[in-house]
């Protein structure tokens, strides 16, 4: 008669020892299969099944053994808490009769191999198809879907259900990209093409800052399942992608193997180029089966595309000149490195619908297309200018003098050579100035400029800094530095503090070389569509600069932007004070605040770390707040700006200096 010998360890137990170079059910699996007739039938992390013929063995007998075995492994436990052992017989013909004891369980943990066609969640399969279809970009994840609808029927009429069962997917996606719906999706197309029924979606992510980082995933992958539904468990290894040769993750990924019956396994990366995926899915598939899916960030027209689905969802639409608000928001929302897609896209869609309704709720209106004044009002930086052309934007600019002649030097070149027979020239610049002197506000003017006189086909900004285009794992900051590119084309690029990328060529581990290359050769690529501007401080770009022959040649365009004369200091707050907020201001404001500008000592004017024209704003920033304090402890409703609110900002300790004693005749008492 068959027997079936099944040892089962206590789960929690079992955790505990996942950084030993084996697991409790590998130290005794050796062992027993060292017996005449012994058989492997099935292993998880925490159980292992043995079949034999005969009585080769008793109950008593192997717990003994298997007791020993553990007492010698693990010196100081009591071993016979930690594991049980049960035997039964093997009614191979009779299935239904195993009710109880080993082969119940046998039962239970095999059945979610066991392939068959089952009942899907009540949705159609082309209900599922048609929205998976509505899905903007993701190629790659369509084409599998395609694939699983292809194979499918195959694999129900030939019984060979268990090798999709077996297969895990690798996503290379990046943050707010729509991982949640497509794990939904597909969870929900396997079970509508009846491959298997799919319960729920776990994610999980392995911190590499963490004691024991792969808790979460123990946890989730050592749920009970109940009998005939999957789970589709999604395990983060970002931070985990260069260790994947290491023993702690090859131990990790043993245990996924042995708890993958009752789960379809989905890793997640960010999104890195081909080699890396290859690297990492080749390293998962020393012990799984690995389908890598790419899921690269949406283009301009697909982001716009998202937006306008989500806007038809909530009943409304953009202009056609709203659209470019639209796109200017969006700059914005990656210029700080964060940007999280399709999400980011949702909230922005969101602000523009909810200052839509606030507009007709005060005038009592009932619009549904959005325009653009209203949209601009959710951009940082109105684009919407009352007709003034970009370059009589960029005169009207404080001590823009200068640049606007450098500006006009530019254009009258560029547009010599597009009246040539020659390719398109290379339009990238370097900016070159301290903090605060106007670089960012000319490079946006710049990019209307160009758009206004036909040498750029889109005129949007987009500005960074230098350490933006840098990843946080190998593999992903050339692909990060291509899509910020793509986004810019037939736009401008501006990257301020561009010199944090160059740390010398001795620093070869930092991602900002890889970075530079790769915008190097986006620059070269298309050196006619796009304009990149590199700002910083005079020094920082030459050593970056000389460091770097391809990138200096690639610059054909330098504006020098000096700081501003004391002068030129007033004039800014002047004009802030005449067109900011629209405060009322008193005569003696203006005198105070000239007095302070033009008795800025030396020392402060020639400090490397001085913000100029962002000193002012600050400085009148500060002023408007001691003001509105002010009347609102009087109780007054109109804010009034006076001298004694400019006195009180300044003596602040950021702008407070101690102005030089004038010499007097006589004795001091």
């Amino acid at each position: 008669m068959k027997k079936i010998l099944t040892v089962q360890f206590d789960g929690n137990w079992v955790l505990s020892r996942r950084g030993d170079a084996l697991l409790p059910v590998d130290l005794i699996k050796s062992e027993l299969l060292s017996i005449d007739g012994f058989s492997l039938m099935d292993q998880t992390f925490d159980r292992i099944s043995f079949s034999f013929e005969g009585n080769i063995l008793s109950a008593s007998e192997a717990e003994d053994k298997i007791s020993k075995l553990l007492s010698a492994a693990y010196e100081g436990e009591e071993v016979g808490k930690i594991f049980s052992v049960e035997l039964g017989d093997y009614a191979e013909e009779q299935p239904e009769k195993k009710e109880e004891g080993a082969a119940e369980e046998e039962q239970k943990r095999s059945a979610p191999r066991a392939f068959s066609m089952r009942p899907g969640r009540g949705e159609d399969i082309s209900a599922v198809k048609n929205e998976a279809e509505r899905l903007i970009g993701a190629v790659q994840f369509k084409g599998l879907l395609k694939e699983l609808e292809e194979v499918a029927p195959l694999l129900a009429s030939s019984g060979t259900g268990e090798v999709f069962l077996n297969r895990s997917y690798l996503f290379s996606i990046g943050d707010g990209c729509g991982l949640s719906t497509y794990l939904e999706i597909l969870g929900r197309y396997i079970t509508a093409l009846g491959l298997a029924k799919v319960a729920d979606e776990t994610e999980v992510r392995l911190s590499r800052s963490e004691n024991d980082p792969f808790d979460a995933a123990y946890s989730a992958l050592n749920r009970i399942n109940r009998p005939g539904e999957y789970r589709i468990v999604c395990i983060d290894i970002s931070e985990w992608m260069d260790e994947t040769s290491s023993s702690a993750f090859r131990q990790f990924m043993r245990t996924v193997e042995k708890s993958a019956a009752g789960n379809i396994i989905v890793f997640r990366i960010p999104f890195v180029d081909k080699d890396v995926l290859s690297r990492v899915g080749f390293a998962l598939g020393d012990v799984l089966s690995i389908t890598p899916v790419a899921f690269p960030p949406l283009s301009a027209e697909e982001l716009k595309g998202c937006a306008k689905a989500e806007l038809e969802r909530l009943g409304f639409s953009l202009s056609q000149n709203a659209w470019s608000c639209f796109f200017e928001r969006i700059a914005e929302e990656k210029s700080d490195g964060r940007f999280y897609g399709i999400n980011t896209v949702r909230k922005v869609v969101r602000e523009l619908v909810y200052q839509k309704q606030l507009k007709n709720a005060r005038l009592n209106k009932n619009e549904a297309v959005i325009g653009q004044k209203e949209a601009a009002l959710i951009c940082s930086v109105n684009p919407v200018k009352g007709g003034k052309t970009a370059m009589e934007e960029l005169k009207s600019l404080v001590g823009s003098e200068g640049i606007v002649a450098r500006v006009n030097e530019i254009i009258a070149q560029i547009e010599l050579a597009l009246r040539s027979e020659e390719d398109r020239p290379c339009l990238h610049m370097r900016f070159v100035g301290n903090p605060g002197t106007g670089k960012t506000t000319v490079a946006r003017l710049l990019g209307r400029i160009l758009k206004e006189k036909g040498v750029l086909r889109v005129g949007n900004f987009y500005e960074y800094k230098g350490r933006d285009f840098c990843g946080r794992y190998v593999g992903e900051t050339a692909p990060k530095t291509s899509a910020i590119c793509r986004d810019a084309y037939g736009s401008v690029l501006f990257i301020d503090e561009a010199y944090s990328l160059y740390r010398g060529d001795a620093d070869s581990r930092d991602y900002g070389r890889e970075a530079l290359d790769t915008l190097i050769a986006e620059m070269e690529n298309h050196r006619s569509d796009f304009v990149v501007i590199m700002a910083g401080y005079t020094d920082d770009m030459e050593v970056m600069m000389q460091g770097n022959a391809g990138l200096a040649s690639r610059m054909p365009y330098t504006l020098e932007f000096p700081n501003f004369t004391r002068e030129e200091l007033y004039q800014i707050f002047e004009k802030q004070a005449e067109t900011r907020y629209k405060l009322k201001y008193d005569k003696s404001l203006l005198s105070a605040a000239e007095q302070y500008f033009l008795n800025l000592p030396e020392s402060l004017m020639q400090a490397k770390e001085f913000s100029n024209a962002r000193y002012v704003r600050n400085l009148f920033e500060r002023t408007c707040g001691k003001a509105a304090l002010r009347c609102q402890l009087e109780g007054k409703k109109e804010v009034i700006l006076t001298k004694e609110d400019f006195e009180h900002a300044t003596a602040d300790r950021e702008f407070a200096f101690n102005e030089p004693r004038k010499t007097t005749i006589g004795f001091n008492i």
